[in-house]
């Protein structure tokens, strides 16, 4: 892998990151303010959630194995 690829890697990962974190924001803040009145919105935003961590974890994995190979 070259060292374009290898640093094209680390920016998806880092904003795959990002991304994730918004998400939890997100949840944590219906939780922490708008619950209960606001529990129709909990399974799309816990939802976009996991699917966002699910991807900064998928492209974590991908850097690792090139990182390492």
């Amino acid at each position: 892998m070259t060292p374009e690829e290898l640093k094209s890697l680390e920016k998806a990962v880092s904003k795959a990151k990002r991304i994730a974190s918004e998400r939890a924001s997100e949840l944590h803040d219906l939780v922490e303010d708008r619950l209960p009145a606001a529990y129709e919105e909990l399974p799309a935003i816990a939802q976009a959630t996991y699917d966002a961590c699910r991807a900064w974890a998928e492209a974590n994995t991908r850097l690792k194995a090139a990182a390492a190979g």
